[in-house]
Parts: C-alpha cells; sequence; structure tokens
C-alpha cells in the first residue's frame, strides 16, 4: 500500500529514542521506523514462514478449523461447546 499510511501508537519513551535517533541519523521518525520494522521483520522471516506454514497445516478448509485455530480452542472443546455449524 504505497504511500497510505496509518497513525501507530508507541509509548513516550519509544517515541523518545525515535526521535532522538531520527536526529543523529538525519532522517525522518517515519522512515526510521519503517527501515527498523522492515529490519525486524527480515531477521525474523524464516521464524514467521514456519509459524504461518504450521497455522495452515491445521486449517482444513472447515469453518471449525478456522474457529479451533483462531480460539486456540481443540475441535473437541469446540464440540463439547455446540460445534461450529458449517456454511
Amino acid at each position: 500500500m504505497a504511500g497510505a499510511s496509518v497513525p501507530v501508537k508507541i509509548d513516550q519513551e519509544t517515541h523518545s529514542l525515535l526521535a532522538h535517533a531520527a536526529t543523529a541519523l538525519r532522517t525522518t521518525q517515519k522512515d526510521l521506523l519503517e527501515a527498523a520494522v522492515r529490519e525486524y521483520l527480515s531477521a525474523r522471516r524464516e521464524k514467521i514462514s514456519a509459524s504461518l506454514r504450521r497455522t495452515m497445516q491445521l486449517i482444513d478448509g472447515s469453518d471449525a478449523s478456522r474457529v479451533a485455530v483462531l480460539t486456540g480452542l481443540s475441535p473437541e472443546r469446540l464440540d463439547e461447546l455446540g460445534g461450529v455449524s458449517e456454511s
């Protein structure tokens, strides 16, 4: 979504760090935050991909499997609670 921006809430301490670092590096807070997030995620790309693959293996296409993954409840527990009606 190039060009679009959204507000991000951070605590005051982090904001101060961001402001000081941006000034020291002669860049904008926006550009510094963007670069930091990209670097952070890039360094964890394999862990993120593995987590997504594990989640996708749990989803079999049914509403019940999607609800189980989203809630953390087992399919058996969902059945005990009344199940999930498939649409």
